[in-house]
């Protein structure tokens, strides 16, 4: 037997963005960009490994705007789209470089990858990414979670019928796409308070994950600290993110992803090359931004940048892949000589860092995972819903408030940069409730408009709008979509509370913001 477990999480996420009133919009590309570089080929990391023969586990939240994305029609069409103006733009680019022996290879590779994904989103998939996940959920060896409705910062909606409205529509949305019922939740930023737990327990999740901190400053303190999980006085059991296995991988300066040989993220044809040329293929030919072509690797601190070698950072994944479980190995050997159970090492990251920041991440994980399976009897990948079963006996105590932000705190969402839309959710909340009492049983067009209010609320309590703004990348954006939901949200209310509901606008603003074709706004009424 192993003396200790990994779990690997993979927290795939990205805010709900769809604008039907324009025929292509740039933020739409966040999503076509991470099913090209990370989901599809996650994917293939699964098939290959089980068409090897190489058992694996692995646990990985499909958060509710990612579901709602991946399953909406506009969307589905808008990527194939997308990659048939990449095959296009790829097609141009080995006529360009024909004869090119550093950089052709290149071009062909990126034509490769675009032609393979447009078939298997097409023809393999049946444009359904969700289910091609769920099969491998059915088969056991993936652990799908689900997250917050709109990846809402829960401690900070503050009020118990707000949050549980986030977990609710949540937990219908998982039962409909994977009929059954999430045994474990990501809280969206692992942003946690005690009582949170106790939301969690009504929905019969049993596992949650936090913050280093929100584990080893729990009530009373942890008997062995991150590597066993804690129950809550609710019953639901809190894993602790190891922050070792976490710096060997996240960390800029120290992490695997910085090798020199990997591929250069940020230098991009689309910023490399003539506007005239890569013009047709920008969402405005003024406005630059990445094409998803690479052809440099990070080469060092520097901006003179090499030519990419797919085969000399294949060498380095593979290497990486060694030292990362080889570090894991020692580090379970010395802490099962401590503790009266197998220690479990939990390993969560962005599922976005493997393949789309981090280009040869798959290959990464792939070379991980067969590693495991054949190099060593040490360490054996679990799924903390497997671990649960095997060592059900757990320390008793209450988290510390916490969350995986800067610090460990909430401050990267309520600082100077974002703090004045809070007035704007807790004052709206307050509202949904209100409306939902004053009509406990509305039907037809005011009916409509209920559920679309809590729609338009949902989507203003999204986290990544605070985030945006604190990075300051896209802020624009990120501030307009906020002030859009809260202003749709306050019209719906006005109307509603007139008597004078705008039935074309309602109309429109349910073909715009369609998450959630289901909810029932009546989650409002609710109390404790």
């Amino acid at each position: 037997m192993a003396q200790g477990y990994v779990a690997l999480v993979l927290h795939a996420h990205l805010p709900f963005v769809r604008h039907p009133e324009f025929p292509r919009f740039m933020e739409e590309d966040w999503l076509f960009e991470a099913i090209t570089e990370t989901y599809l080929p996650l994917l293939e990391v699964m098939e290959g490994l089980e068409r090897d023969g190489v058992p694996f586990r692995l646990t990985m939240s499909l958060t509710p705007p990612l579901i709602a994305m991946l399953t909406d029609e506009l969307l589905q069409k808008r990527y194939e789209a997308y990659l048939d103006a990449r095959i296009e733009l790829a097609t141009n680019e080995m006529r360009r470089l024909r004869g090119s022996k550093e950089f052709y290879p290149l071009a062909e590779m990126y034509y490769g990858i675009f032609v393979r994904s447009r078939h298997r989103f097409t023809e393999q998939y049946g444009r359904n990414l969700v289910q091609a996940f769920r099969r491998f959920q059915d088969s056991g060896q993936l652990q799908i979670l689900t997250c917050g409705a709109t990846h809402g910062l829960l401690p900070l909606l503050q009020d118990r019928t707000i949050q549980r409205a986030q977990i609710h529509v949540a937990v219908e949305q998982y039962r409909r796409h994977f009929d059954r019922d999430p045994v474990g939740i990501w809280l969206p930023e692992c942003a946690y308070v005690p009582g949170l737990d106790e939301l969690l327990a009504e929905y019969g999740i049993r596992f949650f994950f936090l913050e280093t901190i929100g584990i080893l400053r729990a009530d009373p303190p942890p008997v062995y600290g991150v590597y066993a999980p804690l129950y809550t006085p609710s019953g639901v059991a809190a894993f602790g993110r190891d922050p070792e296995s976490s710096a060997q991988v996240w960390s800029k300066d120290s992490g695997y992803p910085g090798d020199y040989d990997y591929r250069e993220f940020y230098r991009d044809i689309g910023f490399d090359l003539p506007l005239e040329y890569v013009g047709p293929y920008l969402h405005d030919r003024n406005v630059r931004h990445m094409l998803g072509i690479k052809y440099y690797r990070i080469t060092g601190k520097t901006d003179e940048k090499a030519t990419y070698h797919p085969g000399w950072a294949r060498q380095k994944a593979e290497l990486h892949a060694g030292n990362f479980l080889f570090n894991r190995t020692k580090q379970i050997e010395w802490l099962a000589q401590h503790m009266d159970r197998p220690p479990i090492v939990v390993a969560p990251y962005d599922a976005e860092l493997f393949g789309h920041w981090w280009f040869e991440g798959p290959q990464f994980l792939d070379f991980f995972i067969r590693k495991v399976h054949r190099e060593q009897d040490v360490v054996e990948l679990i799924t903390p819903a497997e671990y649960l079963d095997r060592h059900p006996v757990n320390q008793v105590a209450v988290p510390e408030i916490s969350s995986w932000g800067a610090n460990g705190t909430f401050e990267v969402w309520c600082n100077g940069t974002n703090d004045w839309i809070w007035p704007h959710l807790h004052q709206a909340g307050r509202r949904m409730k209100e409306l939902a009492h004053r009509y406990p049983q509305a039907e037809g067009l005011l009916r409509r408009a209920l559920n679309q209010a809590a729609r338009e609320l949902l989507l203003a309590q999204s986290s990544d709008w605070p985030f945006i703004m604190t990075m300051g990348t896209t802020v624009e954006y990120a501030v307009r979509r906020f002030r859009s939901h809260i202003a749709r949200f306050t019209k719906l209310y006005e109307d509603i509370r007139n008597g004078e509901i705008d039935e074309p606008w309602l109309q429109e603003i349910e073909r715009r913001d369609n998450i959630f074709p289901e909810i029932d706004y009546s989650i409002y009424r609710w109390t404790d």
